[in-house]
Parts: C-alpha cells; structure tokens; sequence
C-alpha cells in the first residue's frame, strides 16, 4: 500500500520586504544578503495573521477539492503557538467545516514540527486507509528589528493532505533519525523573538544532515547516485547550499550537476518568502516540483531539521502526474500581489505584532476577500474571521 502526499497548500502574507532596501537601511552590501545568506525578499506578517490563520488559509488551497468526510485527523506543527495549552489545529478544524470525530492537537519540536506531524499522519494511514489525514506546518520567524537574524525571518505556511494511492509523493520506508539536546535555537516563554547562535547553529545543521544523510544510504543500500533530488530545510537558502554541497563532494559531474539544479529549483519559494520554521522542508518540496523537470518516479530525499536539536533523513518516489494537482499559477499570483513595505512601514508592522492587543478591540484585516484573519481576542478568546 502506497502513502504520501495527494495535495499541497501554501500561504504567505500579502506583504514583503526586499532584501536590497533592508541592506541599505542597515548599511550593508546588498551582496551579503543576496548571495551571502541567499534571499531577495521576506514576508511579513501583521498583527492579524498567526500561525492559525495561516494554517486556515494554507489548507483552503485544497480543501474543496477533497472529501472532508474520509478526514480522519489533524495535526499541526508549528513554534509560534498562540496557546500554552489549546491546540492551534483546534481553530483550524473548526474553519475548515470538519466533522467532530477528527482527532486533531499540535506537536512542536522547533522546525521539526510538520517532519512529525508527517510520520504521524504516514503511519495513521497505514492503520486506517479508509481516512484521510491532514498536517500543516505554520509559522512566523521573528529574531527582531536590526537583528544579526533579520534577515532570516519570514512568515507562512504549507498544508498537506495524506493518503493511500498519492498524486504527489509516495513515501518509502524507513528513515534516519539523529537527536540531541543543544542550545544552537530556542525561544524562552516570556520572548515574542528567538534566540540563536548563528554560527554554532549552522554547524550543527550541517553535521545533523551528513550523519542521518549517510546513515540513511547504509540502511537502503543506495548511493547519492540513486536520488533524482536532494531537498532541505531552508532556514535561509545559503544554508541548504552548504548541505548540498557536502552531499555532492565526490561525486561524478553528472550526479553534482543534478543535485545542483535540482536544488536551485527548490530554493526559489524560500528565496521570496524567507524562514516558515515547521513548513520550509515543504516549501522546498513544492518549489522543487514547480521549477524542475522532473524524471517520472523520481527519488526524492528529504533532509528535516529542528534546532535544539532533531534532524531525519527520508525519502519519497513522486508520482507520475503531480503537475495536474499542484497550483504553481495560483502560487505565482499569490507572491505577486504582496504589497512591498518600505523598512519603516515594516519596522512598525513588526513591531506592533509584537505585542497582544487590547481585549475587546476588533483587528482588521486588509488581505485578500476569502482570506482568514486573526480579529483579536473577547474576553480573552481569540477570534478567527473570514474577510
């Protein structure tokens, strides 16, 4: 019995930054954000999106296109939580017009969170293949207004529905797993912003990947040859660079030259979008199947990684088709009607989403007609609205 992914949703706020504007407002060369850390735009998010909205919004994508009543469960991953105790996916269920038998609750472990929520929703499946299971992945990075992290943060999320017999990718089995407890990220209860090591994290992310990476062909028995592409977690695109790099290094020019252009191909949502923690393996798998001329039956690994610190390593065969169920037109419209912020508008947008608004006043939403909205709290509970 196959399992995988049937359907994928994105989000992303309808407001950005570009990186050269932000280079200069911080007096640096436009360079070390273009091709130092890898990204040309970040979006942000306003105090009416959180990590439920964009939950919302992300599975509506697709959401009239399945059979709601095969839903068996939901989960959601996410380090922005809105709750120390209320599920997020609780809020999402309840928009998303789901029957009151769906299980549903939130996992967290930094941006690991939709990996788990993913083997979850895999081995659920196996067990029921009459259900249907949806995860999501939802998140806002914030490291702070000129911040050396600044540049790393961004704001979105990514849907997936899983099932028997997926249109997209069919997951294989086994995988390779590797954990320990380190401070390279975390962020305290009391902090809207997180805290990281900037470079002790990235070697961490690097030797996290080479150890399950290899660890994972030792259990198959393959080679680097064997995999069609290669996807990461992009905290930012320079980044997996670095990890693709050591996955290719002694490789024939063949096999380095796929790795390569496949990885470009994956990079290019992230590049415009920025750090979405849980979902940005995710966006990479849909950046990589929008960009990329794909081989039928492609091997596709998977490299996940949530600081703190727990990476895995596994793999998938996308589907014969795939092209007729993604909405990379849909996608492509959606970065494009962003508005773009000058730094002022962005530091005061960040800054007042920092903090919790008054209870009893209404928020607004400006986004787009059909779009969910966090519309501020009534006696202490949140409010979800549809614009």
């Amino acid at each position: 019995m196959q399992v995988g992914i049937d359907q994928i949703g994105l989000y992303t706020p309808n407001k950005y930054v570009d990186m050269v504007d932000l280079a200069h407002a911080r007096n640096e060369d436009p360079n070390k954000y273009l091709i130092g850390i890898g990204q040309t735009q970040m979006s942000v998010a306003d105090s009416t999106q959180d990590s439920v909205s964009m939950g919302i919004n992300s599975a509506r994508r697709y959401i009239d296109q399945i059979d709601k009543d095969k839903v068996g469960l939901l989960v959601l991953g996410t380090e922005s939580s809105v709750d120390q105790s209320k599920s997020a996916s609780l809020f999402v269920k309840t928009a998303l017009q789901l029957k009151p038998e769906v299980r549903t609750f939130e996992v967290k472990e930094a941006c690991f969170g939709l990996t788990a929520a993913l083997m979850i929703a895999r081995d659920y499946v196996r067990v029921h293949p009459e259900h249907t299971v949806i995860v999501i992945g939802s998140d806002i990075a914030r490291y702070g207004v000129n911040t050396p992290g600044e540049v790393t943060q961004g704001a979105g999320s990514i849907s997936m529905l899983i099932k028997t017999d997926p249109r997209i990718l069919s997951l294989n089995d086994g995988h390779s797993a590797y954990s320990a407890n380190i401070n390279d990220f975390w962020r305290p209860n009391n902090s809207k912003t997180a805290l990281v090591d900037g470079k002790y994290s990235t070697q961490v992310y690097l030797d996290f990947f080479t150890k399950p990476f290899n660890d994972y062909k030792k259990l198959k028995g393959w080679s680097t040859q064997d995999f069609g592409s290669l996807i990461y977690h992009l905290p930012f695109t320079k980044m997996g660079l670095k990890a693709n790099r050591l996955s290719v290094e002694g490789q024939d020019e063949t096999t380095s030259k796929r790795l390569e252009k496949s990885f470009a191909a994956s990079k290019q949502l992230s590049k415009r979008i920025g750090n979405i923690y849980t979902a940005a393996l995710y966006m990479s798998l849909l950046s990589l199947i929008e960009n990329a001329q794909l081989e039928p039956n492609s091997l596709i690994g998977l490299f996940s990684y949530g600081s703190g610190a727990m990476a895995e390593f596994f793999s998938g065969n996308l589907v014969d088709g795939y092209e007729e169920v993604i909405d990379k037109s849909g996608d492509v419209r959606m970065l494009d009607r962003r508005k773009k912020l000058t730094i002022k508008e962005y530091e005061n947008i960040f800054n007042k989403a920092l903090m919790d608004p008054e209870d009893g006043v209404e928020l607004v939403s400006d986004e787009e007609n059909g779009n969910w909205y966090f519309a501020g709290t009534k006696n202490h509970v949140r409010q979800y609205k549809q614009k």
